[in-house]
C-alpha cells in the first residue's frame, strides 16, 4: 500500500512540475488509453453479460432515460445507448487507425523519394498533392465514400486520401533540407545507392513530425467519420457508429430525449480532445525550437 501511495505521489509531483506541453501529453495519453482499454475489453464485457449486444433492438423499453439497468438509456430503435457508445469507439478506432496508416504508408515514401530525387518527378508530385490538399477533407471523403461504398475498410480508404498530402509535404521538406548534409554526401561518395540512402540515412532523420501528424490526423479522422455516418455514408446502419447514432437522435431531441445524442457526442468529443492534446504534447518533443522556448520561459 505504501509503495503504491509513493508512486502515486511521485506521479502527481511530476504532473505538477511539468510544463503545459507535457501536461497536454499526459492528459491526452490518459484519455486515449482509457478509450483503448474500453475498446479492448468491450467484447469481454459483452461475453460476461455486462453489456448488451449493440445491434440487438429491444422491444421494450424504448426511449428509456438513463437508469441502473440502462446506464445511458435506450434509443428510439430500442438500442442500449451505453453499448452503442462503447462499440462506437471501437469502430472509430478501427477506421481511424486504418485511415492514418494508409495515408502515412503512402505519403512518407512519396515525400522521401520526391524530395531526394527532385526534378520532374518532384514537380509532378507537388502539383498532385497540392491539388488534393486544396479540396476540403470532408468533401473529398464524402465523394470517395459514394464511390467505394460503406464498410470499415472502405471508410478508411475514403478518409485517408485527404491526409496523404500532409505526410508528403512534411517529409519532402525535411528530405530536401537533410539531403545536403555532410553525412548524406559521405554515404553517396562511399557508393550507397538511392535505396540505401533513403532507408539507412534519410528515413530516421525526416520522420520526427510523423507521430504528431498521426495523432492530429487521427483526431480529425474521427470527426470526418462522424460526418460520413451522419450523412449515411460511413458504416452499415446496424454497425454502432457515433455519427449515425447522432443522426438517429436528432428526431428525438425536440421531444426531450436528450440522452441518445449526449453520450455519443461526448464519446466523440472526448476522443478527439484526447488525441489532440497528445499530438500537441508530442510536438514539443519533436520540435527543438519549442523545447528551447519552453525552457527559456520556465527559467
Amino acid at each position: 500500500m505504501s509503495i503504491s501511495k509513493s508512486r502515486g505521489s511521485k506521479f502527481l509531483r511530476f504532473v505538477k512540475n511539468s510544463n503545459i506541453s507535457q501536461r497536454f501529453m499526459i492528459y491526452g495519453l490518459a484519455i486515449t488509453l482509457f478509450f483503448i482499454f474500453l475498446v479492448f475489453f468491450a467484447p469481454a464485457f459483452q461475453a460476461w453479460g455486462w453489456l448488451q449486444n449493440p445491434t440487438d433492438s429491444l422491444i421494450n423499453p424504448i426511449h428509456e432515460p438513463p437508469s441502473a439497468k440502462h446506464w445511458f438509456g435506450t434509443s428510439r430503435q430500442g438500442y442500449d445507448v451505453f453499448s452503442r457508445t462503447l462499440f462506437g469507439a471501437q469502430a472509430a478506432l478501427e477506421v481511424v487507425l486504418l485511415a492514418t496508416a494508409f495515408s502515412m504508408i503512402i505519403g512518407v515514401p512519396l515525400g522521401m523519394v520526391s524530395g531526394y530525387l527532385g526534378g520532374s518527378l518532384d514537380r509532378a508530385l507537388l502539383f498532385l498533392m497540392d491539388s488534393i490538399y486544396t479540396l476540403p477533407g470532408l468533401l473529398l471523403s464524402v465523394t470517395l465514400a459514394f464511390v467505394v461504398g460503406r464498410g470499415i475498410f472502405n471508410a478508411a480508404i475514403a478518409i485517408s486520401i485527404a491526409y496523404i498530402p500532409q505526410y508528403y509535404r512534411v517529409v519532402r521538406n525535411h528530405t530536401v533540407s537533410v539531403k545536403t548534409e555532410v553525412f548524406i554526401e559521405a554515404a553517396q561518395a562511399m557508393g550507397a545507392n538511392t535505396w540505401q540512402v533513403l532507408s539507412r540515412y534519410l528515413f530516421f532523420n525526416v520522420i520526427q513530425s510523423v507521430p504528431v501528424l498521426f495523432t492530429l490526423n487521427a483526431a480529425d479522422a474521427i470527426l470526418v467519420l462522424g460526418g460520413l455516418g451522419f450523412l449515411g455514408l460511413g458504416l452499415p446502419e446496424e454497425t454502432p457508429e457515433w455519427g449515425h447514432d447522432l443522426k438517429q437522435a436528432l428526431d428525438a431531441l425536440p421531444t426531450g430525449i436528450w440522452w441518445t445524442a449526449l453520450f455519443p457526442g461526448l464519446g466523440m468529443t472526448s476522443m478527439v480532445v484526447g488525441l489532440s492534446l497528445l499530438g500537441e504534447g508530442l510536438n514539443e518533443f519533436v520540435n527543438p525550437r519549442l523545447r528551447r522556448e519552453n525552457s527559456i520561459r520556465k527559467s
